[in-house]
């Protein structure tokens, strides 16, 4: 298929092109500024997918400027969806990267998708508020939505949780300022997550919502102790309370049953090999 990739340009869609194009796909890229709908409109008449991976969002949850996270994620998303029903007639398959956040400080345990959500910042209501406005062009596109809980690799930036530790580790530093040690998060493998994203592309289960995640959780603890082993040495890590979040989601971790029932069981890449592979990639 022709698939249009928004994002194309940032961490995930890198990984996601590459996996594209390795199973036979045409990969185009959005150029166009989602907030400008007559841009958008005359980018998706000229590129004529046949399917879209939608992953352009503002995805950092502290951002200053929290307008920023619905302006983008909500109304950029909807720019898009209206582009594709008038412009798009070949269009076979729209997936939207929704988040995992939208379930805040669930309870459940293992989260399935039939959990409440229950989001504690901008960034995860403006997602929820992304799919409850998709649900309006449902009848009209073949949208599929996923909900991807943390996850990670090279290249992604180091404002983020994981490359931050790795990058610590590989200039050899002796400590490390961290936020929150209590939470628990379950991290995927950005070559996985870019995997699920072509199978639920190309099987199109339009309607239906999915998890992306590996099911399994780990602390921040289990990740420096990983890092300890890789790097032959342990770090002493200081708390800065400026990294502490207001209204920190602490536990994390996902069922992906309903996705394996569609898709099939994935080969999953362990946290481990994840962190080595950051590691020696960086050095």
């Amino acid at each position: 298929m022709r698939i249009l990739v928004t994002g194309l340009g940032g961490f995930t869609g890198h990984y996601v092109q590459r996996e594209l194009e390795e199973h036979g796909h045409q990969v185009v890229g959005l150029t166009a500024d989602l907030t400008n709908l007559e841009e958008v409109k005359q980018e998706i008449r000229s590129a004529q997918p046949e399917a879209v991976i939608h992953l352009a969002a503002m995805s950092f949850v502290v951002h200053g400027d929290a307008n920023v996270f619905y302006r983008v994620n909500l109304i950029g998303t909807r720019n898009l969806l209206e582009a594709l029903a008038e412009h798009a007639p070949d269009i076979q398959s729209v997936l939207l990267a929704s988040s995992a956040n939208i379930y805040g400080n669930a309870t459940s345990g293992v989260i399935d998708e039939s959990v409440s959500p229950s989001p504690m910042n901008d960034y995860a209501v403006s997602k929820l508020a992304m799919e409850y406005m998709a649900r309006l062009w449902m009848n009209k596109l073949p949208i599929v939505i996923a909900r991807p809980f943390n996850y990670t690799g090279v290249g992604q930036t180091i404002s983020f949780l994981l490359p931050k530790i790795v990058d610590h580790f590989r200039r050899g530093a002796s400590e490390i300022e961290l936020g929150n040690l209590d939470v628990a998060r379950d991290f995927s493998d950005v070559r996985t997550v870019a995997a699920i994203y072509r199978k639920l592309v190309e099987s199109s289960p339009v309607g239906e919502v999915f998890n992306v995640c590996s099911g399994e959780a780990f602390s921040l603890s289990e990740v420096l102790n990983m890092m300890a082993e890789i790097a032959g040495y342990a770090i002493e890590v200081n708390v800065n309370p400026s990294f502490v979040r207001a209204n920190e989601v602490k536990r994390l971790v996902g069922s992906s049953d309903k996705l394996a029932r569609h898709i099939g069981v994935q080969d999953r890449i362990s946290l481990l090999a994840t962190l080595e592979w950051m590691y020696s990639a960086s050095a």
